[in-house]
């Protein structure tokens, strides 16, 4: 072994030994465990869940007692489910699915000029996604929103208001681009349920994600 190689290992386990040994790194590691626990493990035994439901060790729940997912609903690694902190609630059909970096909140600050965003009360309105939705990569689901069965909403798309079944969703903020052919033979009554509502119960434009 030359001189060069032997002091490159020597300085590896330097540096090994010294992230051993460094209380830092264990402090790290206890606010990497607690922040874990409270994002994903103690919030999961609290969420709704059907039957063959699969969720990634990476994804992130808040008040979960507030989210419903249907059978066979996945969802993928890095999602986050925020319901409301009172009454605003998250609720998935069966077999959804939910891509990489998906967020659903159903909630979101006031930011009324004169005071701190954090400070100001928050707008909590449930959010609606019907059976058989596929969210794309990195989708924002704002609350107030209601997608209907067998919609598909493209990557990085940013869904606020009611969306028809069998919609194809894309764009910021996200429109229907197109239309998918039901799967199922259902009665066309059956998937209207979002079509024939009034009147879009959707945030007023002062409200944001926050």
């Amino acid at each position: 072994m030359s001189k060069k190689n032997a002091m490159s290992r020597f300085r590896r386990f330097l540096r090994l030994l010294g992230s051993v040994i460094d209380p830092r790194a264990y402090l790290h590691m206890v606010k990497v465990m607690n922040f874990y626990n409270y994002s994903h493990v103690t919030p999961l035994r609290r969420v709704h869940r059907g039957r063959g439901v699969t969720i990634s060790p990476t994804a992130w729940f808040s008040e979960p007692e507030r989210i419903r997912l249907g059978d066979g609903v996945h969802v993928n690694g890095g999602c986050i489910l925020w319901a409301g902190p009172s009454t605003g609630s998250i609720i998935v059909g069966e077999n959804a699915l939910f891509g990489p970096n998906v967020m659903v909140t159903a909630a979101s600050y006031r930011f009324n000029d004169g005071q701190p965003v954090t400070d100001q009360d928050m707008e909590e309105h449930d959010v609606l996604i019907g059976r058989d939705v596929w969210l794309g990569s990195g989708v924002t689901v704002l609350a107030g929103s209601e997608i209907g069965d067998g919609c598909v909403v493209g990557a990085g798309s940013v869904v606020r208001g009611r969306f028809p079944p069998f919609s194809i969703i894309a764009g910021a903020p996200a429109r229907v681009v197109g239309q998918r052919r039901p799967p199922w033979p259902q009665k066309l009554a059956d998937l209207k349920v979002i079509e024939d509502s009034p009147e879009p119960r959707v945030a007023p434009d002062e409200r944001s994600t926050g």
